[in-house]
């Protein structure tokens, strides 16, 4: 007699998912640009401070991305201590502001980061229906 298992190691794919932790209404700074990921938290912490010229002890996210748009990192200083939580994505990419002259960093709510965090997704399902809309006519 066969087992069948009633859990799955992995989400199937597409399968939405909320994000891991509320945002509340700290506001939310994106290093505009490519960052180098393999930095840890002391690392981002210096870029806070350094690059962004902002205070990284502040209650705020800072949202960091690889060059090739595929990984990110946010860094936040809860009071006790640094977090810092990463996505990688296995398909798609994040979709990131370029450096501009004189800015550093862009300003977020908290809204606008977890509609971010889920553009992948939302680029996809527009995709498909955009290709079914074609397919109709």
């Amino acid at each position: 007699m066969e087992e069948t298992s009633t859990t799955t190691p992995h989400p199937p794919a597409g399968a939405g998912g909320g994000t891991l932790i509320a945002f509340g209404d700290a506001p939310a700074y994106l290093a505009c640009g490519p960052t180098d990921l393999r930095k840890q938290i002391n690392g981002l912490v210096v870029e806070v401070s350094a690059k962004l010229g902002l205070d990284p002890f502040e209650r705020a996210l800072f949202v960091f991305c690889n060059r090739p748009r595929d990984r990110l990192k946010v860094l936040s200083f809860d009071g006790d201590g640094f977090m810092l939580l990463t996505k990688r994505l296995e398909r798609g990419r994040f979709r990131w502001p370029e450096r501009a002259a004189g800015e550093a960093a862009m300003e977020l709510s908290a809204a606008d980061l977890a509609a971010l965090l889920g553009s992948t997704r939302l680029e996809r399902r527009l995709m498909r229906d955009e290709v079914s809309e074609r397919r109709a006519y």
